[in-house]
């Protein structure tokens, strides 16, 4: 019996030991977004999804409060430095990060930009994201076959300096091509809600037989929707479109509230960001781009993109 013991508790400490091993051997990486609504929730959900089929991912995740929470995001990066992960994938709020990720980078650590690119800083291994001027090209292209030359517009734009956000609206301009709308009002925000309903009431009150808006990202057109419904705004007459297909955008374009907006596939920017992040912290080779690509969503296909 005494040797039965001994067998058995010689077992037990075997796997523990084998189970700390394992647990050693997980590649540490920090994964940073911006803050914790959508569509961040969604990119981190993809990200742990990733992270359980890899089963060797000893997987960090951490958020600033919003969009503009460039410090906290710098207190983030600073704590992973800390805690000795091998690689960070982090949305970066803006450039000012870089200084904190080049810390990261001399110690030794792998950092993979996510949705949000910083240009011209060298320390990143990879960029993965959807390119943000061709998806607003593609919006523009859109809303030169779906408006007339003249049409009163608004833009709603995004945190300015943002280089990602900039790129939207950039693109959006472009891709209208030879369509001559009338752009009477181009209102910087914080992206959010809150910020993308003020912004459509000013744009309404100055004119008030504005034919459209094109909003940088999603949370204003859904703020613009309660500006628009507020001055009883006839959907049918007047154009929206978006950008990131995030919280309430896909019920507005199922209402017919929105018409168009633009996705990134937030589970293909958590998924394939960790898998970079984690191919780079094991020393194996990435593409410094990767393009998670884009697709313009509308009513009739707002179902089927995730």
């Amino acid at each position: 019996m005494k040797r039965f013991a001994r067998i058995v508790v010689g077992l037990t400490f075997g796997l523990v030991a084998i189970s700390a091993s394992l647990a050693a051997d997980a590649t540490k990486i920090g994964f940073i977004t911006v803050s914790s609504g959508e569509p961040y929730a969604m990119i981190e959900t993809a990200a742990k999804q990733r992270a359980k089929r890899d089963g060797n991912i000893d997987l960090i995740l951490a958020e600033g409060a919003s969009g503009t929470d460039s410090q906290g995001q710098i207190a983030l990066i600073d704590s992973m430095i800390a805690k000795g992960v091998a690689a960070i994938a982090i949305t970066p709020a803006d450039n000012t990060v870089s200084a904190a990720l080049d810390k990261a980078v001399a110690a030794g650590i792998k950092v993979v930009l996510i949705d949000n690119d910083i240009p011209g800083w060298s320390g990143k291994t990879a960029y993965v994201g959807g390119n943000n001027l061709k998806g607003g090209i593609h919006a523009g292209q859109w809303l030169h076959d779906h408006t007339r030359d003249g049409d009163k517009f608004g833009i709603l734009e995004s945190t300015p300096g943002v280089p990602a956000l900039d790129d939207r609206v950039v693109g959006m301009l472009q891709g209208l091509g030879d369509r001559k709308l009338n752009i009477v009002g181009r209102e910087a925000t914080l992206c959010d809600q809150d910020d993308g309903s003020k912004a459509a009431a000013v744009l309404l009150a100055a004119h008030p037989d504005l034919s459209g808006i094109f909003s940088a990202c999603g949370p204003l057109a859904v703020g613009a929707i309660q500006s628009l419904k507020s001055a009883k705004v006839d959907f049918s007459k007047f154009t929206l479109v978006g950008f990131d297909i995030c919280c309430g955008e896909r019920e507005a374009l199922v209402a017919g509230e929105e018409d168009a907006t633009i996705a990134h596939a937030p589970d293909r920017l958590g998924d394939m960001g960790l898998a970079t992040a984690a191919k780079a912290a094991r020393g194996e080779a990435v593409d410094a781009n990767v393009d998670t690509g884009n697709v313009l969503v509308t009513g009739e296909n707002a179902d089927d993109v995730k």
